[in-house]
């Protein structure tokens, strides 16, 4: 993803609870003082004196990770950092985690790589394993093969039509 497509609407409460929208999108890959600074800007900018208080309204492009209201600032550069380099994939591993560090410990540490299908991973993991007998080869039940592997030691996120991204479960 490139700068300006992950965001967040920051909105002041003060003019809010006074039927007033006030508030402005601001880039939220971004280092979270930056976004700081242009919240302090944006509340300055107030038609309600003295507003301090703003919580976020709106967000676009985190790949389906949802952002809280009151949610911290800093937590919010993290996951759109982590967003902006991993794409859809990393969206998909925080939502299936629900934890930052285990998402990015699974795509450090644990990623198998990306594939056509399971099955195709089923695949590759025997041919690079062992040798198959040339007469052999078309009894072998990689499908079974795939399922048993996703039941027991491995997670599979798809990202797209023939995009499947296999990690090794911890």
């Amino acid at each position: 993803m490139s700068k300006g497509e992950i965001q967040i609407y920051v909105a002041c409460l003060a003019a809010y609870n006074n039927g007033i929208l006030h508030g402005q999108w601001f880039d939220a890959d971004r280092e979270p003082w930056e976004i700081y600074d242009d919240i302090r800007t944006m509340l300055r900018a107030s038609p309600e004196e003295d507003a301090e208080e703003w919580a976020i309204h709106d967000y676009v492009g985190f790949a389906g990770v949802s952002i809280g209201e009151y949610q911290g600032i800093e937590s919010v550069s993290e996951i759109a950092a982590f967003i902006a380099e991993h794409g859809e994939l990393g969206g998909k591993l925080l939502s299936y985690f629900g934890d930052l560090d285990d998402a990015r410990d699974a795509i450090s540490d644990h990623y198998a790589g990306e594939y056509v299908s399971a099955v195709d991973f089923a695949r590759e993991l025997t041919e690079q394993s062992a040798e198959i007998p040339q007469n052999l080869q078309f009894y072998i039940d990689y499908e079974a093969m795939a399922r048993d592997l996703e039941i027991n030691d491995v997670l599979t996120v798809e990202t797209g039509f023939e995009h499947v991204h296999v990690f090794w479960r911890a």
